[in-house]
């Protein structure tokens, strides 16, 4: 069986989310439920899970502050919030799975099902998110970058570009490092499209900050300041060539 601890403020949320884990995911044993960073500290001193759900606003204080003082964070973790689209946009930049209020079943059931394969969330990864959710307004210089083995805190200014490999995306930064993500390369045009990333091909999203040049020989394509080559769609063209007019004004 795997080992939860329920954290919510409201008690009519905690019963909805236990009912829901006993219906909808049986191998789940829920070992306590707190409303109270107090009372949270309690039950992890009784016994450590190996899920905690966890909302973001606790009363006067936050699940921030309870992950804060927890010995360790060797336990997968899963937000649970009512917060509105910039927090959720705070979310997938850093890796940190949520579920959005009310629960959605099939949600509930794919965010445990994901639990079981990852890594423990880094100290990075939250710290991400919680100044994301702090400055909501504020652009995100880091992206957690989530692999079987870990999930990797990386500035985006350091990434060079993304290629797309069937349902998942490879990462190539400028210091030479190569990560493999289990997510599609749509994912992250949506997730990077207010930093200077553009689509230039179907398989293919580049950092302009990383752009050596663009060769309109060969039906078009780009060399990378590393040298790497991409290629550029008939389609994408246009869109390319405005965005570098828009550079150079």
């Amino acid at each position: 069986m795997i080992k939860a601890i329920l954290v919510d403020d409201m008690q009519e949320a905690l019963d909805v989310l236990q009912a829901d884990i006993k219906t909808f995911c049986p191998e789940i044993e829920i070992i306590g439920t707190a409303k109270s960073v107090v009372e949270a500290a309690k039950l992890f001193k009784a016994d450590q899970p190996d899920i905690l759900f966890l909302d973001i606003m606790l009363g006067a204080n936050t699940g921030f502050d309870l992950l804060e003082i927890l010995p360790n964070n060797n336990f997968q973790l899963i937000f649970v919030t009512a917060h509105n689209e910039y927090a959720m946009k705070a979310f997938r930049f850093s890796a940190v799975d949520y579920l959005l209020k009310p629960i959605d079943p099939d949600l509930l059931q794919e965010a445990v099902g994901k639990a079981k394969e990852r890594a423990a969330i880094s100290s990075e990864s939250l710290e991400l998110l919680r100044t994301q959710i702090e400055h909501p307004n504020k652009l995100a210089p880091r992206i957690s970058l989530p692999t079987q083995e870990r999930i990797h805190v990386v500035d985006i200014v350091n990434i060079m570009r993304c290629e797309s490999m069937d349902n998942n995306t490879r990462f190539f930064l400028e210091n030479g490092e190569k990560i493999f993500v289990s997510r599609t390369l749509k994912k992250f045009e949506i997730l990077l499209q207010d930093h200077p990333f553009i689509r230039v091909h179907q398989s293919h999203l580049i950092n302009l900050e990383h752009l050596g040049s663009f060769e309109k020989k060969d039906g078009g394509y780009i060399k990378m300041k590393n040298g790497d080559i991409v290629p550029v769609s008939v389609r994408k063209r246009p869109e390319l060539v405005k965005a570098l007019d828009k550079m150079n004004q």
